[in-house]
């Protein structure tokens, strides 16, 4: 299936039969699982390489903020259409939590819902929301093995100790704007950074009775689902929460709308 954008009425047209060159958006196939942030990454529809990038944001605001989901046929078909052809790939029975961030759409809350026609009655929930800016953090340990730790061909190091004081200073003078800043303001400031991989605390568990329970659960099969990823991002700090906990789940991601090579570049 795919969608169409009709210029002159300006909507969006839902062919849930057929695929068409003029598509926008169309329905992945055999090849939408791909390695990303170390775990297997699903994404239910891609975007046209053709679509201009004007007509791509207004598709996923229209996804993202129809407020009528319930009676809005075409959007609920389309994402029971991507969750089918999950299922086909995964088997939701097997699944036992199931973790998301908390965000203003109601696209999340409905593929939660649409996921439960399959899911055991044991299969737990899990939100995690936005962390207050002030318990934003830098993992600067990891940034100085990555990077200011770095050696030339010949084994000397690539920077002076001059310089990485330098660099440290730059990015705690970061982090004090960061803390001033609302959330969405940091999100987007730092969303395309070099530094984004190592800016840490963004989200938390909503309580702490599921911060408990996901620190127990070990050896399950937990699927991470998210509706629009672009950067990549929002995934990879749910990960990193998830990790700090422990690394012993296997987890598997879900996006409605992704793309295979920005999630190449998340890698």
């Amino acid at each position: 299936m795919g969608v169409t954008f009709d210029d002159t009425e300006k909507k969006f047209v839902f062919d849930f039969e057929h695929d068409g060159a003029e598509d926008i958006v169309s329905l992945t196939g055999d090849g939408y699982q791909v390695e990303a942030f170390g775990k297997c990454f699903y994404y239910g529809y891609e975007f046209s390489e053709q679509v201009e990038s004007s007509v791509r944001t207004a598709f996923i605001k229209y996804v993202k903020f129809t407020e009528d989901l319930q009676n809005t046929p075409d959007l609920t078909n389309f994402i029971k259409k991507a969750i089918d052809n999950l299922h086909k790939k995964i088997n939701l029975y097997n699944y036992d939590l199931v973790v998301m961030p908390e965000s203003s759409s109601k696209v999340n809350r409905y593929m939660l819902r649409y996921i439960y026609r399959f899911a055991q009655p044991s299969l737990y929930k899990m939100t995690l929301v936005k962390a207050l800016p002030s318990n934003i953090a830098f993992d600067m340990k990891a940034y100085e093995e990555q990077y200011l730790d770095d050696k030339l061909e010949d084994g000397r190091p690539r920077y002076t100790p001059a310089q990485k004081e330098q660099v440290k200073d730059s990015i705690n003078g970061m982090l004090e704007m960061i803390h001033q800043k609302d959330y969405f303001t940091i999100a987007k400031d730092v969303k395309k950074s070099r530094y984004r991989p190592y800016i840490m605390n963004f989200l938390k568990f909503k309580s702490d009775e599921d911060k408990e329970l996901c620190s127990i659960i070990r050896q399950q099969n937990v699927l991470v689902i998210d509706d629009v990823t672009t950067s990549g991002s929002t995934l990879n700090e749910i990960l990193r929460t998830l990790r700090i906990l422990n690394e012993e789940n296997e987890i598997t991601i879900f996006s409605l709308i992704g793309r295979k090579d920005l999630m190449a570049e998340s890698l």
